[in-house]
């Protein structure tokens, strides 16, 4: 365990590949020191594992000339042994005790969730020509068996949850034994079927079309080479899966490259792994891939609501001057109102939309389609009825007060123009989820903003200064009253389309 293990130091600590400084540490704690052993026993050659033989060998120069010790998949190496080494020193196989028990107990270690290793060493009088697993990897003495736990982090079998319950399925691709593989399976919460797991054997020797045919079922690779790891990603995106992997190891880059995102290990992932990955994890963390889904989700939401409440805003400014001289009104407004609404309303109450935080349940949703248009389920409709209804109300309010012959009709017409999208910025903040479900202050930034843009239009009316530049006259309280219940029937509107899209009675082809 210690000196066929390249476990190096590095600025003090031992650094290497998780299962090498585990079976280093362990050696270590039993009284082996790797670099006192180095002294005694020097590495002369090194055959590195790969994942077709499943084994590694290193060579070390000994009194009685040179000692190979090998480690690696137990039924590969124990193929590979012709006797044991016991009490009583080494003894032909069959007469010690049948490979067949160590297998079972190989198993057995596995199938509890172990990562099981089998040990093994040769004596030769000088290095082997030529220098290969071939010559090296056979007539070997078994030594032992070595097992290993990689708990999952305590965070893990939520996060697996959470795929599920978002739409996405989590499928384990691993070199380890079946057994090991099914057992951390299940203790992700992955499956819990044995019928869902499929053999890196089983797998070669499936044909593309029968592969294809079952892939969408299989929840668990087992014993699985590079070549088939990148196998699996393409028969996932010919079944038009938008596939995610995972990966740390030089063998995983070409199935992070192929891979619709690529995702690296930062920790313990090889530079190569890196630069064919799409992105890096830094943390090595799953649960943080699922966090990272949530937020992009949230993001991609307020996106979303900051279209639909700017150009909804937009098109009622639209509709209410392109409307008023049709029905014999004057212009409503002029430039600088325009420019005025444009500038506060857009502005901050629209920035801080980009604070609001996740909507209940938005880890329940089904994925959206990569190809989907952002305008989809239903967007442009809302954009053209709710635009429509804050021209209606400001022309409305515009009629009114013509009618009354109030002098400061198109003060009103401003006003209502104004509020009603603050109003409107209150109900934007979900597609489906009631404000009063969501809370007014969920999203203190938007409320901060609210608050200010109203008390800047509240200047812009009863300031004098500011009268002269914008055109404004002072509204009486009452008719400021009207303007403002006029303005909240937007927030109103909205919450009773909202009530009839939960009821299935508007049905926008979405699963807000």
């Amino acid at each position: 365990m210690a000196l066929n293990n390249d476990v190096a130091d590095r600025d003090g600590k031992p650094a290497g590949e998780p299962t090498e400084l585990a079976l280093f540490e362990a050696a270590d704690r039993a009284g082996f020191d790797k670099v006192a052993l180095e002294l005694v026993k020097p590495r002369l050659a090194v055959i590195p594992f790969d994942s077709q033989r499943k084994e590694m060998t290193t060579l070390h120069q000994s009194a009685e000339g040179v000692l190979a010790y090998v480690k690696g998949a137990p039924e590969r190496v124990l193929a590979q042994c012709d006797k044991s080494l016991g009490l009583d020193g080494a003894a032909a196989f069959e007469l010690a005790f049948e490979p067949e028990a160590v297998l079972a107990e190989a198993t057995r270690l596995a199938n509890e969730g172990y990562r099981v290793l089998a040990l093994a060493k040769r004596e030769f009088t000088a290095l082997p020509e030529p220098l290969e697993a071939e010559t090296t990897e056979h007539d070997l003495t078994f030594l032992g068996l070595v097992a290993l736990i990689d708990p999952p982090r305590p965070e893990t079998p939520q996060a697996v949850a959470d795929c599920l319950t978002a739409g996405i399925t989590p499928v384990m691709i691993t070199g380890d034994h079946p057994g090991t593989a099914m057992a951390i399976a299940r203790r992700l919460g992955i499956t819990d079927d044995a019928q869902t797991m499929l053999s890196g054997d089983e797998l070669e020797k499936l044909s593309d079309d029968r592969f294809a045919h079952i892939v969408d079922s299989v929840r668990v690779y087992a014993r699985v080479n590079p070549e088939q790891k990148l196998r699996i990603v393409r028969a996932l995106q010919v079944n038009g899966e938008f596939v995610a992997m995972t990966g740390d190891g030089v063998n995983d880059a070409p199935a992070l490259k192929r891979a619709n995102i690529g995702v690296a290990m930062g920790q313990k992932g090889t530079d190569v792994a890196r630069e064919a990955a799409d992105m890096v994890l830094l943390d090595d963390d799953f649960a943080t891939i699922v966090r990272a889904v949530q937020e992009g989700r949230r993001i991609f939401d307020n996106i979303r609501k900051f279209i639909k409440y700017t150009m909804s805003s937009n098109s009622g400014e639209i509709w209410t001057l392109f409307l008023a001289p049709f029905l014999g009104l004057p212009i409503p407004l002029l430039p600088i109102h325009i420019l005025w609404i444009n500038l506060i309303t857009d502005g901050l109450p629209g920035l801080a939309l980009t604070a609001e935080p996740a909507e209940p349940g938005i880890m329940r949703r089904e994925p959206r389609p990569p190809a989907e248009n952002i305008f989809a389920h239903g967007m442009w409709q809302y954009i053209v009825w709710v635009g429509l209804f804050i021209g209606g109300i400001s022309i409305a309010a515009m009629a009114w007060a013509i009618s009354r012959e109030a002098e400061y009709w198109q003060t009103m017409v401003f006003t209502v123009l104004t509020v009603s999208q603050l109003f409107h910025t209150l109900a934007v903040r979900s597609e489906s989820v009631s404000l009063f479900r969501l809370g007014l202050v969920s999203n203190l930034p938007l409320i901060g903003a609210v608050l200010l843009t109203l008390s800047l239009q509240m200047a812009v009316i009863y300031v004098p200064a500011l009268n002269g530049i914008f055109h404004t006259q002072a509204l009486p309280l009452f008719d400021l009253v009207v303007c403002l219940l006029l303005s909240s029937l937007v927030l109103f509107a909205v919450e009773i389309e909202k009530w009839l899209v939960r009821r299935g009675l508007i049905y926008r082809g979405s699963v807000y």
